[in-house]
């Protein structure tokens, strides 16, 4: 078992931790927000008194922060603490260029690293079944994958340095598209007349089938375990979705791609966080749908 500092204990960082304990790896935490040391704490982690103070003497140092200059910010103050030939982990979601520039960070050190930004939501990070997507080399991503098997299901190696954060950035792309797809699909059928399982049944098991569709239905009643029967209870709020899709947006103007399906979802997307939906799950989006047919 490794000794393992965690820095970052959100709604994602913090189970993600807990599940590393539960492995049976010592696990030094550390966040700024006091209830989030506490609750690690509560679930068997050692407590730091900083960041930096997480990392000495840790083999894995494993980062989930909100977003590019935190990781660069954090990844400046660590890395010279950590011992050469170590590795460190980011399990944030963040641009592909601010990636990049970490793992140049922690070549200069003799430090391995991995980018691993992850898929699965709340729910995931609880359950360890989350999906990893990593970038790194081959010899980092080795070290790497027995740790993030204690906290996913599936660990992808994507490519080099920043490839994790481009498979999230065009997988979370996809995700924005088509929950706005089956939203429609939904508001269209309730004017027509067509109840929620009949749509389901049909389009479940015909062309129209997707992840959004069978996994997380963004209307109550044919998939039980989806927020639209908790009241759209956020697994992945839409404030969440608009830094992905303004990730994707970004990057496809910094490599010369068009996404035009893309772009429209991030403008749906930020209107309704606009409206005050930040913390809704963005499967709410729907809410969002039906009332465009009143403007």
């Amino acid at each position: 078992m490794a000794n393992i500092a965690f820095i970052g204990l959100g709604n994602m960082g913090g189970p993600m931790a807990a599940n590393l304990v539960k492995a049976g790896h010592k696990v030094t935490a550390f966040d700024l927000v006091a209830a989030s040391r506490d609750q690690a704490k509560a679930d068997g982690a050692g407590i730091a008194d900083s960041a930096v103070g997480s990392v000495k003497g840790a083999d894995v140092v494993v980062t989930m922060l909100p977003a590019g200059k935190h990781v660069l910010s954090v990844w400046t103050d660590i890395i010279p603490s950590m011992t050469k030939g170590r590795l460190i982990i980011d399990c944030s979601t963040i641009d592909v260029e601010s990636a990049k520039a970490a793992h140049a960070l922690a070549a200069k050190h003799g430090v391995n690293s991995i980018d691993a930004p992850v898929s699965g939501g709340t729910g995931g990070a609880k359950g360890a079944t989350l999906t990893f997507m990593c970038g790194g080399d081959d010899k980092a991503f080795a070290a790497a994958k027995p740790v993030l098997e204690n906290m996913g299901k599936k660990i992808v190696h994507c490519g080099g340095a920043g490839a994790g954060q481009a498979a999230k950035i065009c997988n979370n792309m996809i995700l924005g598209i088509s929950m706005i797809a089956v939203s429609e699909a939904f508001a269209l059928a309730e004017k027509l007349g067509l109840s929620h399982k009949a749509l389901f049944d049909v389009a479940s098991t015909s062309s129209g089938q997707c992840w959004s569709l069978t996994s997380y239905c963004p209307v109550p009643g044919p998939v039980p375990t989806s927020p639209a029967n908790n009241d759209y209870k956020p697994g992945f709020a839409s404030a969440l979705m608009v830094k992905d899709l303004t990730l994707a947006q970004d990057a496809a103007q910094a490599a010369g791609a068009a996404t035009p399906l893309g772009k429209h979802a991030q403008e749906i997307y930020k209107a309704f966080d606009a409206a005050g939906n930040g913390g809704v799950d963005f499967s709410g989006i729907i809410r969002h749908v039906r009332g465009l047919a009143g403007r």
